[in-house]
């Protein structure tokens, strides 16, 4: 089965599951709720199971990415990249994007992915 990324209105039971071990801290109901047209939830989805998620803010043409985490046992398999590209491929009328810093992961790390992926760094994120 192929890696898709969409974008999640609604979330199954499996989705709350999967969720919960993404981010263990999350409240996924509150989450559920607080989707609209401008807070926006994309993941990416394989054999029916979400492998990494990120939340989507939109103010006009501008994105706003935060929390965005790939699950530990499937990290460096190019998951959390296809997912970022796919999610700014299907915003094509956002012009700027900026990563939150939210410091979910190693910092070393997380510049050398965001610098892959064509951003560059700010006092407190990433822009694009």
């Amino acid at each position: 089965m192929k890696l898709t990324i969409l974008r999640l209105t609604t979330l199954s039971a499996q989705d709350r599951i999967d969720l919960a071990k993404i981010w263990p801290n999350e409240d996924i109901a509150a989450l559920e709720n607080s989707l609209s047209d401008t807070r926006r939830l994309y993941a990416a989805r394989f054999n029916a199971r979400l492998l990494g998620a990120l939340k989507l803010e939109i103010a006009g043409t501008l994105g706003k990415i935060s929390q965005l985490e790939v699950r530990e046992v499937t990290r460096r398999r190019g998951v959390g990249r296809y997912l970022m590209e796919e999610t700014l491929a299907q915003n094509g009328a956002i012009s700027s994007w900026w990563v939150a810093d939210d410091g979910s992961a190693d910092q070393g790390e997380r510049a050398a992915f965001m610098q892959a992926c064509g951003f560059r760094a700010q006092a407190d994120g990433w822009v694009k």
